[in-house]
């Protein structure tokens, strides 16, 4: 059975001279895909209630309300040899946000107030009730998660497209201008397209990995609210310090729609990520092409 590795390394030199294939699929991180209903055992849940210690407050949006519960995951439950990442080894993720697109509220000033999302870690072992949202929040249709094991790596805008080079001296988003997809896909587009038929048919709910971004690299996004200027000569350094956490899709079955059809990410720097430092989280956003895209920052 071809791996989920081999399905990148296959399309890639389909598609790209054989040295950027070569080295574009050796920056391939594997991403633990989360399944809506699928066969494999249960890692976790989007929508529904979620199972939290009595004495532990409901996340709010202080003046707005009370945040929308999106996802949880069993850390234990997760295939550990694939993860590229250092979750726990056992405990669970508790995935929090406002949703305005379904409360009325205005998504620029969500994005910009640190408030508007919240992680929590729940450690094994620890008592739990499953808890009734507060009074606002509707909660989304309950779907099981199961995993499922996808190829990931660097797309468009991604800064390893630019640092990784060839033995010409040329780097990936370089090598990339003369290339050309079926459909008129050019440039570094075309990372984006092989990556997307390499992941396969799916929602994009993710844990670890590179992200799927909507439009560019998410690792920028959140660089560029830390330091207050994208165009800051330390962006490109300050982003590498991130990781994506998680990533929960546009979803219709579980009534989740994030802005016009767009991805919910959630990033975190690897030192807080190996700290367990899950407390900390805001939400910087860009948008364009009509589709929102809104990461939500750890540290």
């Amino acid at each position: 059975m071809t791996s989920w590795r081999d399905r990148l390394g296959t399309l890639a030199h389909e598609w790209l001279p054989a040295e950027p294939a070569s080295a574009w699929t050796a920056l391939c991180r594997p991403g633990i895909r989360l399944v809506p209903g699928g066969e494999g055992p249960r890692v976790g849940r989007i929508g529904g209630a979620p199972a939290m210690p009595a004495e532990v407050a409901w996340p709010e949006w202080p003046g707005r309300g009370p945040l929308d519960f999106v996802a949880a995951v069993d850390c234990a439950a997760l295939p550990r040899e694939f993860s590229s990442i250092p979750l726990p080894g056992a405990g669970t993720l508790l995935f929090f946000y406002f949703d305005g697109f379904r409360r009325g509220a205005d998504e620029n000033a969500l994005l910009k107030d640190v408030e508007g999302s919240r992680v929590l870690f729940v450690p094994a072992g620890v008592p739990v009730v499953e808890r009734t949202a507060p009074e606002g929040p509707v909660p989304y249709p309950a779907l099981d998660l199961s995993a499922e094991v996808v190829p990931t790596v660097p797309e468009q805008e991604h800064d390893l497209l630019d640092q990784t080079k060839v033995a010409s001296g040329e780097s990936l988003d370089e090598a990339a201008e003369m290339v050309e997809l079926p459909g008129g896909f050019v440039g570094s587009e075309v990372f984006g397209v092989l990556a997307a038929q390499a992941r396969g048919p799916g929602r994009e709910h993710q844990v670890g990995g590179f992200a799927a971004p909507v439009q560019g690299a998410v690792e920028n996004e959140i660089a560029a609210a830390v330091l207050g200027d994208y165009e800051d000569p330390g962006r490109a350094e300050e982003a590498a310090r991130w990781v994506l956490l998680a990533q929960i899709d546009s979803d219709d079955k579980a009534g989740m729609i994030w802005g016009d059809v767009g991805m919910l990410y959630w990033v975190i720097r690897t030192d807080d990520l190996e700290a367990g430092r899950f407390d900390r989280a805001r939400a910087p956003c860009s948008a364009a092409d009509g589709a929102v895209r809104l990461t939500v920052q750890c540290g």
